[in-house]
């Protein structure tokens, strides 16, 4: 469905003053992409159609759908796979050992989509760290949408998601067919909360975590909104947990008291010590 400059400029306007995402003019191919099916869904005939009644009832619940359409972001499992390596190899051993006494882990994933990324790291867990016995072991994942929190909160997928990064030993073990998709298994679903989070708005009392991820999540908003999350993550991160970013993403210029960890490719930060911030 077609999307005229007019219609994609109020979109632009609207999906800022929501969620602070910028969406660059060269993005109308994916606004169409994505809010076509979405007019479709609801009983329009054209975007065109859609966007009008969200001008018409701005205090309804389709503004919000359209902003969630567009502020989604894409996923896969195990994506970039740098990430998952350091954290099997080096920082769980590491974090496992110095929590021995408290016996508890927190992850975030704080732009978890469609889930993957959380399931993903579920089944990091099982697969290398299994032996926990006593632990609590929490990882919350939390987007904007609530639709496609409700999605990845059934843990079902299709095949080319499944494609995405998925190795075939772990589909056999952790994934049932299901018709023409895949469920995973409840063992891995029941460690995953899903909740419904703005990151522009204010966060709701959270436990500190141990490890926070928000991937290719920063390279959407402008520098203020980068620095205003990063201050937030900073002031929520236990002071010596981890803080993963995409391969695109830095806190350089945007908040000094991060520093890169040595797993370079894993886009992985830590706190700096008080007297390095100086």
């Amino acid at each position: 469905m077609p999307l005229s400059r007019a219609d994609f400029d109020f979109v632009r306007d609207l999906v800022c003053s929501r969620s602070a995402i910028a969406l660059p003019a060269e993005k109308l191919y994916l606004a169409e992409a994505r809010l076509g099916p979405l007019a479709l869904a609801e009983g329009f005939e054209s975007i065109a159609e859609l966007l009008g009644q969200v001008r018409a009832l701005p205090g309804g619940g389709l503004p919000q759908k359209v902003v969630e359409a567009l502020a989604t972001n894409e996923t896969s499992f195990f994506r970039d796979l740098h990430p998952f390596e350091a954290l099997r190899r080096d920082i769980l051993p590491a974090l496992i050992q110095r929590r021995s006494a408290a016996r508890r882990l927190e992850i975030w994933c704080a732009a978890s989509s469609s889930g993957q990324e959380a399931y993903s790291i579920a089944m990091l867990l099982r697969e290398h760290f299994a032996g926990l016995p006593g632990w609590t072991v929490s990882i919350l994942a939390t987007d904007i949408s609530s639709e496609i929190l409700r999605k990845a909160s059934e843990g079902r997928y299709n095949q080319a998601e499944i494609n995405r990064g998925l190795p075939a030993r772990l589909l056999v073990k952790y994934f049932r067919k299901q018709g023409t998709s895949w469920q995973i298994t409840e063992e891995i679903r029941r460690m995953v909360e899903f909740r419904t989070l703005n990151l522009i708005e204010p966060w709701p009392p959270l436990h500190s975590p141990d490890i926070l991820l928000l991937r290719n999540v920063l390279i959407y908003f402008g520098i203020e909104t980068r620095k205003m999350i990063l201050g937030r993550i900073h002031r929520v991160l236990r002071p010596d947990g981890y803080l993963f970013l995409g391969g695109a993403e830095t806190t350089l210029g945007l908040d000094d008291a991060f520093e890169r960890t040595e797993h370079e490719r894993a886009g992985c930060y830590r706190l700096r010590r008080p007297s390095a911030r100086a």
